[in-house]
């Protein structure tokens, strides 16, 4: 009962979902491996895709030829184009979606690529060769059946080790009382890596039948969806709306007279939790001066009463849930579906990882999602992109792809995560980016568009449409160029909108969705984004700086001892990655740069 693939995808959320159709995609055969057939790409959390931030992520995952965007836009029930007050730069399109239709959708997508196998079964260990160097060769599988792959790609999510919390009883699980991986969770702690341990949790859900909905103000999605994928030309159908409600003081009074019983706060939770996205619990306790608190009522599906009660996580016993959830006007009726829970789960130090998300110790193994101490379904699914990408490259003997931090927030977040590791769940924000004004959502297709085509991952019909954008935004820019137009753009209360007819008439036809943002965004903001460019070239020189594999901190003179363990336990690939490790300071970046020009391997 053995079976042999190119490479092995352990998981179906969404990093295994990207990682195991990037592979297919680029032409290897896929077995990806999942407990339950049924879930594949279950949103286990709020089924909403994008967010600050997270909408940057998705659209550069459609622009290297991923396919979360195309998803959201075909199952999204409502969209909306967040930040729009603001500069450009940090625009994010964010989207409602059919819970159910999503993982449906998911499935039919992989399904259709000839090169991908779906098994539904529990991998029960890696299989590992030792030798001059170690290598991953394949799974083997709880019933007994074994896998053999030139590379395996790890997409547990919270899995490894889950345990759930609901006040004072707790239970072993991976999600939604799915069962955990506990064979896998301690091999891995057996193979010599750094692991931690962290937690997330979710809120109740409500039957939306019982809620008394003239309480809330409501929240409807944009008159014209911004969709998530450049393929998509735009989204007609009609939206459903969110609805805002808020915490009483009744609410906070239940939470603190019930934070005893709490597991977060009773020792009872080991594991570190997210601190951008508290519980309800944790944010009556820390803002002990804030009146209320800001909740969402999301509906999670066409054909589902059952609303996500967004900004009330909680791990409260279910007793303190409900009176909680009643302690809202509006709500005192309201059913509770499924309460809510938090859950702990082994994750890796992603220190131990490359740039590729492959483990440095181990050869052909890659860790991706959650595994690698992120949450949220977009930082899941780049990472698997990046990992099912570069396995394949590795395979084919290829150079690897490397999405540098001037080029996208998918490799901030990449080199965020194997540089200073994760002490917390990891969350995308644009401030984590140097460069925000050239990492726009409307040009993440001039930026990854060419990379993913490169690689094999990016198709003849998306490629054509890029083409013809760029062709389009060359004609168009020397157009401005040589009209007054130009300059009147310049003014921030100017529209590229009330000069569409001119617009189509210097293109001689209809300009491709997103143009008009592009172009004019760089006119009004050419200046600063010139001063970008400059900045990004000087931080190119230092990522070009690479530091050999062999390259041994500890013969430095001048480095105190802790920057040298710092540098030996990151193993910096480039000048630049050493001078983002937290604590090697500037004098430290030099002495090594002297070392480097000379020439010295020790």
């Amino acid at each position: 009962m053995h079976e042999t693939y190119d490479v092995v995808v352990i998981g179906a959320g969404h990093a295994g979902c990207e990682a195991a159709r990037a592979c297919a995609r680029m032409g290897l055969r896929i077995a990806m491996v999942t407990m339950n057939l049924d879930l594949v790409a279950q949103m286990s959390c709020n089924p909403a895709i994008g967010g600050i931030a997270k909408g940057h992520l998705v659209r550069e995952i459609d622009a290297l030829g991923g396919v979360m965007g195309e998803v959201t836009d075909a199952v999204g029930i409502q969209f909306r184009l967040l930040n729009t007050s603001r500069g450009p730069a940090v625009w994010s399109p964010r989207a409602q979606c059919d819970k159910k239709m999503y993982r449906v959708r998911m499935r039919e997508v992989l399904e259709s690529e000839p090169n991908l196998r779906i098994k539904q079964a529990e991998v029960a260990a890696l299989e590992i060769v030792d030798g001059p160097e170690r290598r991953a060769t394949g799974v083997r599988l709880r019933d007994g059946r074994s896998i053999g792959a030139g590379a395996i790609i790890v997409t547990t999510g919270t899995f490894l080790n889950g345990l759930a919390h609901v006040g004072e009883m707790q239970y072993s699980c991976g999600r939604n009382g799915e069962p955990p991986s506990q064979l896998l969770g301690e091999q891995l702690r057996t193979l010599g890596l750094q692991w931690t341990r962290l937690k997330t949790g979710t809120p109740p859900r409500l039957d939306g039948r019982t809620i008394d909905w003239s309480h809330f103000e409501p929240q409807p999605g944009d008159p014209e969806p911004t969709p998530f994928s450049f393929l998509t030309d735009k989204i007609d159908r009609p939206q459903v709306k969110c609805h805002i409600a808020y915490t009483t003081e009744e609410t906070h009074r239940i939470l603190r007279e019930a934070i005893p019983r709490s597991p977060l706060y009773s020792g009872q939770i080991e594991g570190v939790g997210p601190r951008y996205c508290p519980s309800i619990e944790d944010k009556v306790v820390k803002f002990p001066d804030k009146l209320r608190h800001q909740i969402f009522l999301e509906p999670e599906g066409l054909d589902t009463n059952e609303v996500y009660v967004n900004g009330m996580s909680t791990s409260m016993p279910i007793d303190v849930q409900a009176a909680m959830v009643a302690s809202v006007p509006g709500l005192e009726q309201a059913e509770m579906i499924r309460p809510g829970y938090a859950i702990e789960y082994d994750a890796i130090d992603p220190r131990e990882l490359s740039h590729t998300l492959e483990v440095k110790s181990i050869r052909g193994l890659y860790l991706a999602g959650q595994i690698n101490g992120t949450s949220g379904y977009e930082e899941a699914g780049c990472q698997g992109l990046v990992a099912g990408i570069n396995a394949v490259c590795s395979l084919r003997g290829m150079p690897p792809v490397i999405i540098g931090r001037t080029e996208g927030y998918t490799g901030i977040l990449v080199d965020d995560l194997v540089t200073k590791g994760a002490d917390e769940p990891y969350r995308m924000f644009t401030s984590r980016a140097e460069f925000r004004l050239h990492l726009r959502i409307d040009n993440a297709d001039e930026r990854l568009t060419p990379i993913g085509r490169s690689a094999g991952l990016v198709t003849d019909e998306r490629w054509e449409l890029f083409s013809r954008k760029r062709l389009q935004k060359k004609r168009l820019t020397a157009a401005l160029g040589q009209h007054r137009h130009g300059q009147w753009l310049k003014r921030p209360e100017a529209s590229i909108g009330e000069i569409g007819a001119w617009v189509r008439e210097a293109l001689g036809e209809e300009p491709v969705r997103g143009l008009l943002t592009t172009v004019e965004t760089e006119i009004k903001y050419n200046g600063y984004i010139a001063q970008q460019e400059r900045q990004i070239e000087r931080l190119k020189d230092a990522e070009r700086r690479t530091i050999p594999g062999a390259f041994g901190f500890g013969g430095i003179p001048g480095l105190s001892r802790e920057i040298r363990e710092k540098l030996d336990r990151v193993r910096p690939e480039t000048l630049g990655q050493a001078a983002r490790i937290p604590g090697v300071t500037p004098a430290a970046i030099a002495i090594l740069d002297v070392y480097l020009s000379l020439g010295h391997v020790r």
